[in-house]
Formats: structure tokens, C-alpha cells, sequence
């Protein structure tokens, strides 16, 4: 997994080696089935001890299941082929990220403008509002702040989140 913010510790750092490598590949096979496919793009994999490979797919407009289905059914003897684990001996799931998976490229931001998020800084405070406006360094959320909730615009700086995630308005 390419991860753009912060850094996961790996004990078993053959391991992490090995797995980095296997996810590199993976995702080269997948972007290759997104070349004719421009509305969808990858967003991440992670593969469990068990060769759980979870790819996460996203669409500007969302993606339907059954593309999802098809995205599956193309990948998976392209990864039989590339014989990536012994005696091929792994699962694939390949869904849309949850509304529990926090935002992690420009292009997601991008398609939630408009919508409610919650912001979680590096230094641990939380912003929560409108994202309203995404430029390649920042976002522009408004919140509503005090009695009277007055509209306050807020930029973040991209490099100072944690995390961003979309939130549920009922």
C-alpha cells in the first residue's frame, strides 16, 4: 500500500519487502484494467497474512457492483497468471471504499465537494464542514461556529491531515 500519510510499522520486515513488492505488482495488473476505463481509478490494496488481497476501487460518479463483479472477474486470472503467491493460494475482494475509509487521493476529494467531512489535523485537533473547494495543497471546508452558527471558511493544508473522512447526514 502506498500510503500518503504517516508510516505503518512492520516487525517482519522480509515480510513488509515481499508484500510491498506483491502490491506493487498487483497494482500495476489492476491500472492496466483501468487504462480504458477513465471514470474509475484504484485507490488502494492491502493484503492480509492470510493473502486476503482487498482492492478498493472508486468512480467519480461511485461504482456500481456489478462493476465491481467484472473488475474482479478480469483481475483475478491475471494474478493466477502472475503466480504472486505460493501454490496461488490467495482471495481477491475488490469493493468501493466504505464511508469508514478516510479519503486519501486528490481525486476522492475532488468528488466529495459539497458533502459534510471530518477533518483530523496531524496535531490532533478536528475540523468538521462543508468541503467546499480542493486545490493540489489544500481544502476549503466550511464550518458552522458558535450560537448563531456564522459560516466560517477554513483552508487546510493537505500535508497537515491526518485523515479526512466523509460524514453520514441524516
Amino acid at each position: 500500500m502506498i500510503q500518503t500519510k504517516g508510516t505503518r510499522h512492520c516487525p517482519l520486515r522480509a515480510f513488509c519487502m515481499a508484500n510491498e513488492h506483491v502490491i506493487n505488482a498487483i497494482r500495476e495488473l489492476a491500472e492496466g484494467l483501468l487504462v480504458n476505463d477513465p471514470d474509475n481509478f484504484l485507490v488502494d490494496i492491502r493484503i492480509k497474512p492470510t493473502n486476503n488481497v482487498k482492492l478498493f476501487l472508486d468512480g467519480d460518479k461511485g461504482v456500481p457492483v456489478d462493476k465491481l463483479v467484472s473488475f474482479n472477474r478480469k483481475l483475478y486470472p491475471l494474478l493466477e497468471a502472475a503466480e504472486l503467491f505460493p501454490n496461488n493460494d490467495f482471495s481477491l475482494e475488490v469493493s468501493s471504499p466504505g464511508l469508514d475509509e478516510p479519503l486519501k487521493l486528490h481525486r476522492q476529494y475532488l468528488k466529495n465537494i459539497g458533502r459534510k467531512v471530518e477533518v483530523t489535523l496531524l496535531d490532533g485537533s478536528v475540523k468538521e464542514g462543508n468541503l467546499v473547494a480542493v486545490t493540489e495543497e489544500t481544502i476549503t471546508i466550511e464550518e458552522l461556529i458558535g450560537k448563531k452558527k456564522e459560516i466560517k471558511s477554513t483552508d487546510l493544508k493537505l500535508n497537515e491531515i491526518k485523515h479526512t473522512k466523509v460524514c453520514i447526514v441524516f
